[in-house]
């Protein structure tokens, strides 16, 4: 594969798609904040670039040769602190049913620590990825601003966005069943 940025070394592509997964993991209070004070055009706008950076950091982090340690431990928790904010704002306005953004959190806590004990952080699953792709989907269309085309394309869009939402519920599952599966399987004890 030809390289994107081939004049750059790869330390400085690591150090970007580092500064990446940093810019994601701090996005998640000041989105929350946005959603709190009702200002969901700034809200919608910082978990968009919360989403391009996660697939930023990634792409730099493949053109590097492999990112570091660090960024691959980093990565799934940026994901989880910028999603989960939307989320459990989703859930006390109504919009999400408090249980199943509960069973998202828990899972999410689950992975986090099973993660968290492997060495280089565990690479996503491709189920794992999808969900966060849908769940990123999912929230970026409920929380689509009416001033955003008027009230009726923004209905449309949430109702869309939290149809969306049950098909990442349910790969949130799938995903971490064969996360565990395969924790059991490589460790029997």
């Amino acid at each position: 594969m030809k390289a994107f940025w081939p004049h750059i070394k790869k330390s400085k592509l690591r150090k970007l798609a580092n500064s990446f997964t940093v810019f994601r993991a701090l996005s998640g209070l000041p989105a929350l904040i946005a959603l709190t004070n009702k200002n969901f055009s700034l809200a919608w706008i910082i978990i968009f670039l919360g989403a391009l950076s996660d697939y930023a950091d990634g792409k730099l982090a493949r053109e590097a040769g492999g990112g570091t340690k660090w960024g691959a431990q980093l990565d799934p928790l940026a994901d989880k602190l910028l999603l989960l904010s939307p989320l459990l704002w989703l859930a006390s306005n109504s919009v999400l049913p408090v249980w199943a953004v509960f069973i998202v959190i828990s899972r999410e806590l689950v992975i986090s620590y099973w993660r968290s004990t492997k060495t280089t952080g565990a690479a996503a699953s491709p189920g794992g990825k999808a969900k966060t792709i849908l769940q990123f989907l999912s929230i970026l269309l409920m929380l689509w601003p009416s001033t955003w085309g008027g009230i009726d394309i923004a209905l449309r869009l949430h109702r869309f966005g939290w149809c969306l939402f049950w098909p990442s519920l349910i790969l949130c599952l799938y995903s971490a069943i064969n996360y565990l599966k395969s924790q059991t399987i490589s460790d029997p004890n």
